[in-house]
């Protein structure tokens, strides 16, 4: 049973990590219950951002995953003021976490961002590593999962940011051609370069319910154009109405709508 309250006071004096608040409705909800629900809100549906290990967490086998690459970390090319402080600061080594695991049983390799570093910014690591995971895919004949989450190419790495777009879409056209499927989850956000390689070049496309996915965001687009867009423009329902997307799957669902994914692609 779900227990929910909405008096912050009845908080007071119990440990933290207890309690936990809903970021767009400010629902007091208990931890271990919001964990339990995905990290989405009970009460108004908001999608919680997940670290990268929080989804490898609720997608693949219980202790299947099998990291890869990590201990690649970014450098500062390009003497870029603060960035070199940034990577230091931080808790992981880059935007991504790529490995091998099992979906109910099915084998893949995969490639999942993590927003919370630098925005899930695409770098050199970033490119680099999901050009190794397709390249372990063409090895064991596995398919390839890239789940996005992320802001776009990293303005810290310039140019070297924005080669990478081309470095993995050129990957990824060696996994058609050997007959491998790619399937893309986009979550939220997925924009940038990020959105404009990778991300929308999956043999299926799948998005979490109401992910921003675009090149640039609402706003800058309409600064640009000078009119006001359609209501949900950008999100991930309005894609799937367009084509664009092939199918918007809540987060409870994915590990199901995958497996039945994966069978079909390991049945062909």
């Amino acid at each position: 049973m779900k227990m929910t309250i909405n008096n912050t006071s009845e908080k007071k004096g119990l440990p933290a990590g207890i309690w936990t608040k809903c970021k767009k409705c400010d629902q007091i909800l208990l931890q271990k219950d919001f964990e339990e629900n995905l990290m989405v809100c009970p009460k108004c549906g908001y999608y919680t951002r997940l670290s990268a290990r929080k989804r490898i967490e609720f997608i693949v086998d219980k202790g299947s995953f099998k990291e890869m690459d990590a201990s690649i970390k970014p450098v500062n090319f390009l003497d870029f003021p603060g960035y070199s402080d940034k990577i230091k600061k931080s808790e992981i080594n880059d935007a991504v976490v790529t490995g091998e695991a099992k979906i109910n049983g099915y084998s893949v390799v995969m490639a999942v961002m993590d927003f919370g570093f630098m925005g899930g910014s695409m770098g050199s690591v970033v490119g680099e590593k999901i050009v190794r995971v397709i390249e372990k895919a063409l090895k064991k004949k596995y398919h390839v999962i890239i789940i996005s989450a992320s802001g776009g190419a990293r303005m810290q790495e310039g140019t070297i940011s924005l080669m990478q777009m081309g470095k993995t879409s050129a990957a990824l056209a060696k996994l058609a051609d050997d007959g491998l499927a790619f399937i893309s989850i986009l979550t939220d956000p997925t924009t940038g370069g990020v959105a404009a390689s990778y991300a929308m070049l999956g043999d299926i496309n799948i998005a979490e319910p109401k992910a921003l996915i675009g090149f640039a965001g609402p706003r800058v687009i309409e600064q640009t154009i000078r009119q006001q867009l359609s209501e949900g423009f950008q999100l991930s329902e309005f894609l799937e109405k367009h084509g664009m997307v092939d199918i918007v799957v809540e987060r409870k669902d994915m590990r199901d709508v995958l497996t039945k994914v994966l069978k079909f692609f390991y049945s062909k």
